[in-house]
Formats: C-alpha cells, structure tokens, sequence
C-alpha cells in the first residue's frame, strides 16, 4: 500500500492575513483559492512539495456544528488551541530568524527538546500553532 498525505486542514478567520503568512512571510505557493457566499478556502504548499497541501478553511463553515460548538471554536482559535501542523527545515536558525523578521508571533525560540528534536514555535495570524523541527537530510 502506497498512501501519502496530500492535504491538511488549518482554519483561518482572514484570509488576507492568511494569504501574507502562508505565501509571504513562510513562502509558500498559493495553489486555489476559492470563495463562496462569503467564505475562501486558500490551499497553499511549498513549491518543492506539489502532491502536500495545506488548506486554509473558514472553521465555521461545517454545517454540521451546534451554535455553542462555533462559539467554542471561535474561542479555542483566539487562545491558539483549536489547530496547529509541524513544519520541518534543514536550517532552523536561518528559518527562525526570517519568520521572526517578518512579524510572525514567536511563541518558543529555537530549542532543543528534551524528546530529541531541536524546534521552534510560532502562531499564524488564526491562532494556530505553528511548530518548525530541524530536520537533517540523511547522508
């Protein structure tokens, strides 16, 4: 069996200052980018990664959700806890640095963790947190 992942789901509650993080500020490529009645769904994905995506979504868009479960959501998005996605990059440092540079909220520097992984952290413009790893290419 051969399965890979193609897509991720953060929410986003501006898409225009999801647009500036995700293409500006982390570099990515901007994929789709589709409205409707009101709403954008913004995929975007590093340009060396054609088949990974993130999709950036209205989170109270589902219909399927109670009126207290949108207020719980809007509320867990302003504290950071409703989502969040690991990135990985070969130069933490030099990756902290321009994100740092370009305004995004830091919420931990680079730090070597305890569990083996040297990352950093940060929150997207909806509150997600957004954590980086160093990762090394295998010799």
């Amino acid at each position: 069996m051969n399965i890979h992942i193609h897509a991720s789901f953060l929410p986003h509650d501006d898409p225009e200052a999801a647009l500036a993080f995700y293409r500006d500020t982390l570099g990515f490529e901007v994929r789709n980018d589709v409205g409707y009645e009101g709403m954008r769904w913004i995929t975007v994905g590093p340009a060396d990664q054609p088949a990974t995506s993130i999709v950036l979504t209205p989170p109270l868009a589902d219909p399927g959700i109670t009126d207290d479960e949108r207020r719980m959501i809007v509320e867990m998005m302003a504290k950071g806890t409703y989502a969040g996605i690991v990135l990985a990059t070969a130069d933490l440092d030099a990756t902290f640095a321009k994100l740092q540079a370009g305004d995004a909220e830091v919420v931990q520097e680079p730090t070597d963790q305890p569990y083996g992984v040297r990352d950093c952290a940060f929150r997207d413009p909806a509150g997600n947190l957004i954590r980086i790893e160093e990762v090394r290419p295998a010799p």
